[in-house]
């Protein structure tokens, strides 16, 4: 059993906590990036529907989407580098931190190929082809017309991956990474304030994880400011409409508005 309740204590952890949030942010912030130009790289094949390469990327899909986290850390910190010795290369000295970020970026990098194939797909293949009539070249269509709307109807969805990766970097301390949740586990053992410690952690944990939320739903909001505009705009035109259909069926009147006689 812990100590009694302190809650000075939770107020304590909070800066001790603190300092390791850049490594918690720095974990996030490289495997989604290099997660991005993964997933960009296994989408392809998916959307292009390349026969040996497709099956590929099924395979790889598979595998990171169907296994832990947990289980994937431990294959690639202690099975990656029994493999590469295999062709004389030692990888014995890296430190573990490079093994926790090309797990998480290959982790990402699976739910992002997904995202970045549904959210291609969900464009009208009508306005790529008018783009093509107009003279632009497959790089403007694609820059122009399918990467701003793709970007919009992707963003809810890769805001919820950065912050599951987010969370998913409490696992990264068992690997004997100092970020958030291995420091919280140093001090919790070191005092014996169990509770108090993890308060802390999930407070910390709760501001970075909404403050994420509305970053991306403002983003979100000036992406599809246009759209809103247009909504607007016709707005009007269904109400007058509506009100002319309302008019033309009121009792008193025939169709078209013409008075009815007594």
């Amino acid at each position: 059993m812990g100590e009694p309740f302190d809650f000075h204590y939770v107020l304590d952890y909070l800066v001790k906590l603190l300092p390791t949030l850049q490594m918690t942010l720095l974990i996030v912030a490289c495997s989604i990036v290099i997660g991005l130009g993964i997933g960009l790289v296994v989408a392809l094949p998916q959307l292009y529907k390349i026969p040996v390469l497709r099956r590929l990327s099924q395979v790889y899909l598979s595998f990171f989407r169907g296994t832990p986290i947990l289980i994937q850390l431990f294959l690639f910190y202690y099975g990656l580098p029994e493999i590469l010795k295999l062709v004389y290369v030692d990888v014995s000295k890296v430190p573990a931190l490079y093994f926790v970020i090309l797990t998480y970026a290959l982790h990402s990098g699976a739910y992002l190929s997904e995202m970045i194939r549904a959210a291609v797909g969900a464009v009208d293949r009508g306005q790529v082809e008018a783009a093509y009539a107009v003279g632009m070249t497959g790089f403007q269509a694609f820059t122009r017309i399918v990467l701003p709307q793709a970007t919009a109807i992707s963003l809810p969805v890769f805001s919820n991956l950065v912050i599951a990766n987010l969370k998913d970097t409490s696992l990264a301390f068992s690997l004997g990474i100092m970020e958030l949740t291995g420091k919280s586990q140093t001090l919790a053992v070191m005092s014996r304030h169990f509770v108090e410690t993890y308060i802390s952690l999930a407070i910390i944990y709760f501001v970075i994880s909404y403050g994420l939320e509305k970053l991306f739903h403002l983003v979100e909001r000036k992406l599809l400011r246009h759209e809103r505009q247009i909504v607007s705009d016709e707005k009007p035109s269904r109400y007058r409409k509506w009100k002319q259909r309302r008019f033309a069926l009121s009792p008193g009147f025939g169709r078209g508005g013409q008075e009815n006689e007594a």
